[in-house]
């Protein structure tokens, strides 16, 4: 009898062959107008969280919860972009949003979670990225940086800081999960099949855009022995063995993946992880592009981590989950930025 996730992995396929086919039909040329138009997409690791100043800014009407930064790679790039135009202007519209899963893009309205003032009530849902982005057959670039909260990479972090903490491993909780969760085979096919309809549906809506999606850094070192296991500022309680597993099993694998698809679809993939590579969470300040468990950011964001104990404010620190700093979304900006030249270069 074939698995149900088998079937599931052969619809999803099937509808984004469909998708692709119809994304080829041609239609009215883009680039005419007087300037290009960019649209990036993504989850927190594009939005910048907590990296620079908040756009929109503290206290304006139009906040809505997705903790978009100013040093931020969109916004580096669009600076950058700005200064040296590749021909003629180009316009951005970021609209990522922190974390952003992969249907979010495409399919899904998402609820953000900002702690960072949040209006009583919580935050209104917005609109899948693509509709926000206004992503029509004049649109020249999207870049796209999701998929890890689609595991989610954040719950199995913080599954791996409770089972180390207990003398147990998350290797052994994702390879032979307890029943109702996703084994980490599971959840990486699953992964696919999303990214495949998502990527699909961008291409149905940008059919003339020149798509260019984003990998993830290198958040963990070559050797899980790099760790100290008493620090919050790198992988706390995370045992030795499980980083090396989360680095080659899990992060390695998810990257492996959207490049795969990314391939599939004749789409540009950036690499960022090699670039990265020394500059993980386990490094010193100064050296590391990733914060640890907690880490250095900007004062208005929070210490605590709601519904846990976890309070980084007990060593001046601040809540940053393995979140790249505004070193990291440099390096991610000169690597984004060439990615748009060539693209823009080839239409």
């Amino acid at each position: 009898m074939r698995h149900p996730a088998s079937r599931s992995r052969t619809r999803a396929l099937a509808v984004g062959l469909a998708l692709a086919a119809s994304a080829l039909v041609p239609s009215v040329s883009a680039g005419a107008a007087d300037q290009y138009e960019w649209a990036a997409l993504g989850d927190s690791y594009t939005a910048g969280g907590f990296v620079g100043d908040p756009l929109p800014a503290l206290g304006d009407a139009s906040r809505d919860g997705c903790d978009r930064t100013t040093n931020a790679y969109p916004d580096v790039v669009d600076r950058e972009l700005a200064q040296f135009p590749p021909g003629k202007p180009v316009h951005l519209t970021n609209v990522s949003c922190g974390n952003a899963t992969i249907a979010d893009i495409a399919t899904a309205r998402q609820t953000p979670i900002s702690p960072v003032q949040p209006p009583e009530g919580g935050w209104p849902a917005v609109d899948p990225q693509t509709q926000r982005a206004g992503l029509n057959d004049r649109t020249d670039i999207v870049t796209i940086g999701v998929g890890g909260n689609s595991l989610p990479f954040g719950g199995m972090l913080l599954k791996c800081l409770e089972q180390g903490a207990t003398g147990k491993s998350c290797r052994e909780y994702y390879t032979n999960p307890p029943e109702g969760e996703e084994s980490i085979e599971d959840k990486l096919a699953r992964v696919q099949d999303e990214y495949i309809e998502m990527l699909a549906k961008v291409h149905q809506a940008a059919p003339n855009a020149k798509v260019i999606t984003v990998g993830y850094p290198a958040i963990l070192p070559t050797r899980g022995s790099d760790c100290n296991r008493l620090s919050l500022t790198e992988l706390g309680s995370i045992t030795h063995a499980d980083v090396d597993w989360l680095r080659d099993d899990v992060l390695k694998k998810l990257n492996s993946t959207i490049q795969r698809v990314t391939g599939f679809f004749g789409d540009r993939y950036v690499d960022v992880y090699s670039s990265s590579v020394g500059h993980d969470a386990c490094q010193p300040a100064g050296t590391k592009w990733v914060e640890g468990i907690c880490g250095d950011a900007a004062d208005y964001w929070p210490a605590k981590l709601p519904g846990t104990l976890l309070n980084c404010g007990l060593i001046n620190k601040r809540i940053t989950l393995v979140h790249p700093n505004a070193a990291g979304h440099a390096n991610t900006a000169g690597h984004v930025e060439r990615a748009i030249r060539i693209a823009l270069s080839e239409r």
